[in-house]
């Protein structure tokens, strides 16, 4: 879905975008695409992303495909309205990360008119809601639910399983600690965890 501000300056209503699924199902990678249209569209755009990913880089957001586009990491959702000048669309990525003040911040600046695009995991690795995600989508004009692809059967994917033994929530990994899997082999795979 496109969703861009008409071009007029008597216009200023904000909203609110969310892009959520597993991992390896293409949320940075579309925020990027939205932002980058953005930019073309000679929108004054912001992009920030929790200072603990620095997975592929500590400044820029960049997707597993190795698209990329400079970001301000932040440590707590309240300094993106610190940071958050006048600008037109504010991206946000790895929104599970944060601390649960993310939605009331989005909340603002959709208030101020800003178009609010959000990616983020909507489930953890043991499918429980994540971080803030559950307020985010609820408070949400948009909410697109991207999938990545089985990595066992092909089909569709919505879980992140995790491959790696760490148990706490927050696990910054790639392929060597998850991978997609679809409800069925997400069973199967926990249930044979539970075996061993």
């Amino acid at each position: 879905m496109f969703f861009e501000r008409p071009n007029s300056s008597n216009v200023r209503s904000g909203w609110i975008e969310v892009i959520c699924g597993s991992m390896f199902s293409g949320k940075t990678e579309e925020l990027i695409r939205r932002l980058k249209r953005a930019k073309i569209a000679k929108q004054r755009v912001e992009i920030y992303k929790p200072k603990v990913d620095i997975r592929y880089d500590e400044i820029n957001v960049v997707s597993h495909d190795e698209n990329k586009i400079t970001s301000t990491p932040v440590e707590t959702a309240s300094e993106i309205l610190f940071y958050a000048g006048d600008v037109d669309v504010v991206g946000i990525d790895e929104a599970q990360f944060f601390d649960n003040e993310l939605a009331n911040v989005c909340n603002q600046l959709a208030d101020r008119g800003i178009r609010v695009i959000v990616a983020g995991l909507d489930m953890d690795y043991l499918r429980h809601p994540f971080g803030p995600m559950p307020d985010l989508i609820a408070c949400a004009e948009y909410v697109d639910k991207v999938h990545a692809v089985c990595v066992k059967c092909g089909n569709l994917a919505q879980y992140s399983h995790r491959t790696a033994a760490e148990t706490k929530q927050v696990l910054l990994g790639e392929t060597d600690s998850y991978e997609p899997l679809c409800r069925k082999c997400y069973n199967e795979a926990q249930k044979k965890k539970d075996v061993e």
